[in-house]
């Protein structure tokens, strides 16, 4: 399946196991992954945290902090989830692209806003937006490329797994 699609992800996607057993299914609707470190991401987010008013139909995680991982979340790795918006439904399926926002607006009783790019060819044009805006999110938001955004994020983590760091100059001595 091609990575811009708004179709749930494979089941090599899904969470491992399948559907969950009523006594662990979780009490939110949908799970948010989105980056804490976007200004327009949370603006947006706390929107969406208002319109829940605390129903905790959403659940949202922030993919730019250093304890997010990907067996939590659907198997979305950072990179992965910093390219493009995902989500992830109760029975493991992983969502991304404009669907989320579809699916999260309808949790929220909002899916009237995006109803309209349920249509074939508005669906094309939303999904086509969506990724131009995707492409271009960080260096729009003056954020570093997605390359570096990985490599600074693991550097971190291997930092914080070893118990020791060391700041760099400038000049990065």
């Amino acid at each position: 399946m091609n990575q811009l699609s708004s179709e749930p992800a494979p089941a090599s996607e899904q969470l491992s196991g399948g559907v969950p057993s009523p006594s662990t299914a979780p009490s939110w609707k949908i799970k948010l992954l989105y980056d804490g470190q976007c200004p327009l991401c949370v603006r947006e987010v706390n929107f969406l945290k208002r319109r829940d008013a605390g129903r905790g139909l959403v659940a949202f995680v922030d993919i730019a902090e250093d304890d997010y991982t990907p067996e939590t979340n659907g198997g979305v790795d950072f990179e992965t989830a910093m390219g493009r918006i995902h989500a992830l439904l109760p029975n493991g399926t992983v969502i991304r692209n404009v669907e989320v926002f579809r699916q999260v607006y309808e949790v929220l009783g909002m899916g009237w806003i995006y109803a309209v790019t349920k249509l074939p060819v508005i669906g094309f044009l939303a999904d086509k937006l969506y990724e131009i805006w995707a492409d271009w999110r960080l260096p729009l938001t003056g954020r570093p490329d997605l390359a570096t955004l990985v490599f600074e994020r693991q550097k971190r983590l291997e930092c914080k797994a070893q118990g020791r760091c060391r700041l760099d100059d400038a000049d990065g001595n």
